[in-house]
Parts: structure tokens; C-alpha cells; sequence
């Protein structure tokens, strides 16, 4: 292997290992499975005031309030009625002072625990200046079809979720 492949192929080899993966609309998405904390039904959630539009509210979660976002209108994804599969997604992302904040991600399903190596994981693609991916990890060739691999921490802004928490 020359020594350009290999620097190409570090961040693959750095982005594979084992990815929840999860439903939104028609498309299927992954998130690091170190990152989960558990899977949760979906239940009432509080609204909070003067919160964008993705942020659902917070949820009490064993006596810790745990912000929830929507994941479909983060993406700009079409809203739709709950379904029996929903289900919320606790993650832990780092805060900006070094402490663990919880997230709650409302999905439409869960699918698995899948095991990605480095050779199927291909960058973002480029969709020119205007889009930002910032918040994909990279895209993974799989046997059911391209799984769009997410930067959590990066899916979501810490601030607002540190605002959340003060609430």
C-alpha cells in the first residue's frame, strides 16, 4: 500500500466499528453505537419555550431532564403522526465545559447494531459550497443499500442543548 492510499484511507479506518442504525422517511442513518446510551419508548414530552423548531421539549428520564429533538425536522424531513416504532434515541454528546449531555432523537424505527469497516465507508459527497454535511461522518455501502453515518455532535448545536439543560 502506498503511502497516499494510506493517508486517504485514515479517516475511514478511524470512522469503522459499530453504528445503531436507525430509520427517517425512506432513509436509513447510523450513529456510533459508544455514543448510545438506550432506546426508549416514545412518551409525552414537555414542550419549552422559545426553543427552535426541531427541539420537541425535554423528557424526565430516571430524574434526569433529557432535551429531545426531532430528528425529521432537523432535516427538513416531511413531519408525520407518531407510529408504533417511534422510539427516542438517547445519546451522550460532550458539552463545552467538558461535561456529558444527554439527547433525546426521535426516529421512525431502529434497525440494528451493524458493524462498518473502513473499506465501505466513502466521504460525503460534494454538493458544492451551498450545502452544509458537515454533520456526516461519511456514507456506508451496506448489503440493504447506503447508510448515512452521523456526526451527532454535530447534528445538533451544544449551546442550545446547554440552554435546554438550564431550563
Amino acid at each position: 500500500m502506498s503511502l497516499t492510499t494510506a493517508i486517504a484511507d485514515a479517516p475511514a479506518t478511524k470512522m469503522a466499528g459499530k453504528y445503531l442504525t436507525f430509520r427517517l422517511a425512506q432513509e436509513s442513518y447510523g450513529v456510533d453505537v459508544l455514543k448510545v446510551r438506550e432506546i426508549i419508548r416514545l412518551q409525552n414530552i414537555t414542550p419549552v419555550p422559545r426553543t427552535p423548531d426541531y427541539v420537541k421539549g425535554v423528557i424526565n428520564l430516571r430524574g434526569k431532564i433529557v432535551p429531545v429533538i426531532d430528528l425529521r425536522k432537523k432535516f427538513d424531513l416531511e413531519v408525520i403522526e407518531s407510529a408504533d416504532l417511534n422510539c427516542i434515541v438517547v445519546v451522550q454528546v460532550p458539552g463545552s465545559s467538558g461535561s456529558i449531555i444527554l439527547l433525546g432523537l426521535i426516529v421512525d424505527a431502529v434497525e440494528e447494531v451493524a458493524n462498518i469497516n473502513a473499506t465501505d465507508i466513502e466521504p460525503p459527497p460534494d454538493f458544492g459550497t451551498q450545502l452544509d454535511t458537515e454533520f456526516i461522518l461519511g456514507m456506508a455501502k451496506t448489503k440493504a443499500g447506503v447508510k448515512t453515518l452521523l456526526n451527532i455532535e454535530k447534528v445538533i448545536a451544544v449551546q442550545v442543548l446547554e440552554n435546554l439543560e438550564k431550563a
